[in-house]
Parts: C-alpha cells; structure tokens; sequence
C-alpha cells in the first residue's frame, strides 16, 4: 500500500472513530465498533494505530493544536484588546464547527486520556486559556473592560463557546460567522465598563 493511501485510512479511521465516540462515547466504543464501521477485520486497525487510547490522543491534540495555533496568530496582529476578543471567539467557533466530531471528542472526552496524556492536555489547555485572559486583562488596561474577575470572565465565555457544538447544524439558520458575532456581543456587553456603569 502506497503511503498516500496508508494515510488516507488513517484519515477515514480517525473520523469515523470521532463520529463513534461522539455518538456513543468513547468508553462505550469499541474497536471492533470502529472496525465495523470501516468494513474491516478488527486487527486490521492496529497497523495504523497501537489502541483506542492512541485514537483519543491524536484528536484531543490535534484540536488543541488547531485551536492554540488560531489563537497565536491572533497576538501578531495589533488589534486593541476588544478586536483581539472578537477575533478569537470567531476562531474558536470557526475550528469547533469546521471539525464539529473531533471538537466534540475534545471537549467531552478529554478525561479519559491516559494520565500522562491528561496532564499534558490540561498544560495546553491552561495555555490556551491564559491566552484569552491576557487578552482581557488587556482589556481592562486599556480601559476598555470593566475590572472583572478575569479567570471567571474567561471560563464562561468558553464554556459558552464550547457548547456551541452541542446545537450546531451546519444546514442551520445561522453561519457559524453569525455564530461567532453574537457571541462576541454578548461577550464583549458583559464585559464593558458602560454595561457595568449601567448595573450600578
């Protein structure tokens, strides 16, 4: 078998292993669930990938990767904070639905990482986490955002975010871009000092 088409499989076996784990959950999914789906022999799957740990792996980090790379572009453009803000919520919520089975791996299935695995995961989340609250510190310095709890701010934007891929439906009423702008509203309204001006 050519290269080009060894990795294609591992393409196919590692979407078709999201849309399992997605549907029924990883711990109730089973390789042979995988090899079904594929029209494989069971042992067929292990020239690509050693175990079924291996295939959370791979899209846990691949989409952490994706995530953290959008958000990095992000720092080399010089918007002030608020367009920074709105830019990486509308990358969030482009990755996420773009890849709406892995995401949902992601997000749910994290915790079943290997512990080596998790604590290296939870290391890149944190990171990519501190990325948007240095974006609202920013913010706040810039005397854009209210003096908020920056931590919580953060955790509840992504949390709003994250949830996104429990409803999508790309054939929906709305874009992800439209989506992504409403968020942003309601996000960056929570977060003014008028908004809180007006609370007092």
């Amino acid at each position: 078998m050519s290269e080009s088409l060894t990795i294609s499989r591992k393409d196919q076996l590692l979407a078709v292993s999201a849309n399992l784990f997605k549907q029924k959950g990883y711990a109730a999914t089973s390789m042979r669930d995988i090899a079904s789906q594929l029209g494989l022999e069971a042992a067929s799957i292990y020239h690509h990938v050693k175990s079924k740990e291996e295939i959370l792996e791979i899209l846990c980090f691949e989409m952490a990767h994706k995530l953290q790379t959008s958000l990095n572009e992000i720092k080399d453009i010089y918007f002030n904070a608020e367009d920074r803000l709105r830019e990486a919520i509308k990358q969030h919520v482009l990755v996420i639905t773009q890849y709406p089975e892995y995401s949902a791996v992601f997000i749910q299935d994290w915790k079943f990482l290997s512990e080596n695995n998790r604590k290296r995961f939870i290391t890149l989340r944190n990171e990519y986490e501190s990325g948007f609250r240095n974006i609202v510190n920013d913010g706040i310095k810039e005397n854009l955002f209210s003096n908020v709890d920056t931590k919580f701010a953060v955790l509840t934007i992504l949390s709003a975010l994250n949830w996104v891929i429990e409803w999508y439906k790309p054939n929906g009423k709305m874009s992800p871009i439209e989506i992504a702008n409403k968020l942003s509203d309601f996000a960056l309204q929570g977060l003014s000092k008028k908004h809180f001006m007006d609370l007092n």
